[in-house]
């Protein structure tokens, strides 16, 4: 009776499932594109007719495609690969990381997972494949327009690797130092009954939401004039930071931080003062409660909060690219750059390419943490 009462009618239900699917359909369908035009040739990407961009007949013609078998096997691996990630990485790094050192075991883990899926599918599969597929007849034989040359041209002939790593600069840094600050001040304001820390906080918010362009104006001086105001204290060796990767890593803080400690202090909420007062009794001080056993607790509020930190960083556009010079641009900036300035096809295929690279971690990250994303999403909804 309980279940009838709740249960929403039909109309209601068809009508909320058809706009969520329109809305999947709607998000996905520009990433989806991207991606087939960026593995077809220039004729076939550009092409008006749906079914020669996304099956690529020159493409094919041109001698590069890939079988049944490939797209099996790809798939399959793909899947299976994905899901054992997501389910045995978070474990292990809890497992074998040493105590208080899980952000350690988290570099680590994604290091030597990254170059696992690199290896596997750039260098072993290929290889297994190339020789598999004579064997197999009419499944090794090419069917599908395929060629990963605009990834190759992108990543090595255009030197879009140093932008990837001007990006990981910039996004470690950002995510170390918010959730450093942001779970100190967060943790302090969360036990402490202040008011004033409180409405200080509430400040930083509202500045927090001020255009990024009025913030970025306001440190553009520092940055440029740093040489002169840091010489008193270093002398002739003060840098200058302006279009150094610490100066985006300085603002998008200062921007982000505010926001990083107020999900913190709501997380920290949820979790009962009495482990506080358990963990003083057994011989803890403050840090060492906070430490051993809050902390382990508060993983999932981490995670989730470190993701918001993740796309900031990662994501941004205007900040990187007014405090960045070109050799130190991360790759948002460098793609806009690269669609801003190449003409012909084929460039325009390889800017594509560049464009569906940046997505890829992103998919890895949501793949890899969703248990703990979903765990912390409910816990910082859920008060008591």
């Amino acid at each position: 009776m309980t279940q009838a009462v709740h249960r929403q009618p039909l109309g209601l239900r068809v009508l909320s499932s058809g706009f969520l699917i329109f809305w999947c359909i709607v998000a996905a369908f520009p990433i989806f594109w991207i991606t087939v035009m960026s593995f077809k040739s220039p004729v076939d990407a550009f092409d008006g007719n749906a079914a020669n961009v996304i099956f690529g007949p020159a493409t094919l013609a041109a001698g590069k495609g890939i079988s049944i078998l490939d797209i099996l096997v790809y798939l399959a691996l793909a899947i299976w690969m994905f899901r054992r990630i997501a389910r045995m990485l978070p474990d292990m790094v809890l497992s074998y990381s040493p105590q208080g050192r899980q952000w350690l075991g988290w570099l680590i883990g994604a290091a030597v997972t990254g170059l696992v899926v690199v290896v596997t599918f750039f260098a072993l599969l290929p290889a297994v494949l190339n020789v598999l597929n004579p064997l197999v007849g009419p499944l090794g034989r090419d069917v599908w327009g395929f060629t990963t040359e605009h990834y190759q041209t992108v990543w090595v002939d255009r030197g879009f690797f140093r932008n990837f790593q001007n990006s990981l600069i910039v996004t470690l840094g950002v995510v170390t130092v918010s959730l450093t600050v942001g779970t100190l001040a967060g943790y302090g304001l969360a036990r402490s009954g202040s008011t004033l820390a409180f409405w200080i906080l509430i400040i930083a918010l509202v500045f927090r939401a001020l255009p990024h362009s009025v913030l970025v104006a306001g440190y553009l001086p520092v940055f440029i004039n740093s040489a002169e105001i840091l010489r008193p204290i270093l002398g002739d060796a003060a840098p200058t930071l302006y279009g150094k990767p610490v100066a985006v890593i300085a603002v998008l803080v200062a921007i982000n931080q505010p926001f990083t400690i107020w999900m913190l202090r709501s997380f920290f909420q949820n979790i009962p003062a009495e482990l506080d007062e358990a963990a003083r009794v057994d011989g803890c001080n403050h840090f060492q409660a906070f430490r051993r056993v809050i902390m382990p607790v508060m993983w999932p509020g981490v995670i989730t909060t470190g993701l918001f930190s993740f796309l900031l960083a990662y994501n941004d556009f205007l900040v990187t690219s007014l405090l960045l010079d070109a050799q130190n641009q991360t790759m948002v900036p460098a793609i806009a750059g690269m669609f801003n300035r190449e003409t012909t096809t084929t460039d325009q295929v390889v800017a594509v390419a560049a464009a569906v690279s940046i997505t890829a971690p992103l998919f890895i990250l949501v793949m890899v943490f969703q248990r703990q994303i979903v765990s912390g999403l409910t816990a910082g909804a859920v008060k008591g």
